[in-house]
C-alpha cells in the first residue's frame, strides 16, 4: 500500500478546545490539517471563517488544507491567504470562472485545489489539470460530517489517478467523506494519496489519535 497523507478534519474535533485538538493531531502524526469552510448557502451548514483559521494557525506548522464550500469564492481568497491557509480548494460550481479563481489562489501564495462532488463528472478537471496542485474527490455530498462512503466514487478516483499520471504532474489526489479503517484502504488502492477523515481520527480522544491515524494508513496498531 502506497504512502498516504492523512488530513484530519477538525469538523469532528471538540470546538471548545480547537487549538488543543490541533496540537494533539499534529503530535499524533497528521500530515495536514483539514478545515471545512461552509457558508449555509452553497452547502447546508455553517462552520469556520478566516478569523478562526488565523487564531488556529499558531497551533501547528503542518499545512492548513482549507476546503471552501462557499459561493462566491473570489472575494475571500486574500482573506484566507492572510489567515494562514496553505492549500485552498474550491468547487467548479461555486463560481463562473474556475480557471480565474485557481489563478487568483496561486497568485495569493497558496496551492490551488479543486473539489469534485459525487454528481460532478471527472472530466470537469481536464481543462484545468495543469492549474491545480490537489484534486479532492468528495465521497459524500458535502455539508455534514458522519456520512457513509459512496462506493461509486472509487471509479472516479481511478479515473483521476489515470489523468494525474498522464499529466506528469505531482498532484495530490485526496478523498473526503465516510473514510475509516475499512473504506480508506479501498480508496488508497484506487489511487488516492491523501485521506481526509473526521470522526475516524477524533474518536476515543487524544490518546487514540495516533492509533486512529495509523489505522487509516493501513498500518498495524499495537
Amino acid at each position: 500500500m502506497r504512502d498516504v497523507l492523512i488530513s484530519p478534519s477538525i469538523l469532528s474535533a471538540d470546538f471548545a478546545k480547537l487549538g488543543e485538538e490541533i496540537r494533539a493531531i499534529d503530535a499524533a502524526g497528521a500530515d495536514m490539517i483539514h478545515i471545512d469552510v461552509m457558508d449555509g448557502h452553497f452547502v447546508p451548514n455553517l462552520t469556520f471563517g478566516p478569523p478562526v483559521i488565523e487564531k488556529l494557525r499558531p497551533h501547528s506548522d503542518k499545512p492548513f488544507d482549507v476546503h471552501l464550500m462557499i459561493a462566491p469564492v473570489d472575494p475571500f481568497i486574500d482573506d484566507f491567504a492572510k489567515a494562514g491557509a496553505d492549500i485552498l480548494t474550491v468547487h467548479p460550481e461555486a463560481g463562473p470562472h474556475i480557471h480565474r479563481t485557481l489563478q487568483a489562489i496561486r497568485a495569493a501564495g497558496m496551492k490551488p485545489g479543486v473539489a469534485i462532488n459525487p454528481g460532478t463528472p471527472a472530466d470537469v478537471v481536464d481543462p484545468i489539470i495543469d492549474d491545480v496542485d490537489l484534486i479532492l474527490v468528495m465521497s459524500v455530498n458535502p455539508g455534514f460530517g458522519g456520512q457513509s462512503f459512496i462506493d461509486s466514487q472509487l471509479r472516479k478516483i481511478e479515473a483521476f489517478r489515470k489523468k494525474i499520471d498522464e499529466s506528469g504532474r505531482k498532484i495530490i489526489l485526496e478523498v473526503d467523506g465516510g473514510l475509516n479503517s475499512e473504506t480508506a484502504p479501498r480508496a488508497i488502492d484506487a489511487g488516492v494519496t491523501a485521506i481526509v477523515a473526521g470522526s475516524a481520527v477524533f474518536k476515543g480522544g487524544p490518546s487514540s489519535y495516533a492509533g486512529n491515524i495509523a489505522a487509516l494508513r493501513g498500518e498495524m496498531v499495537s
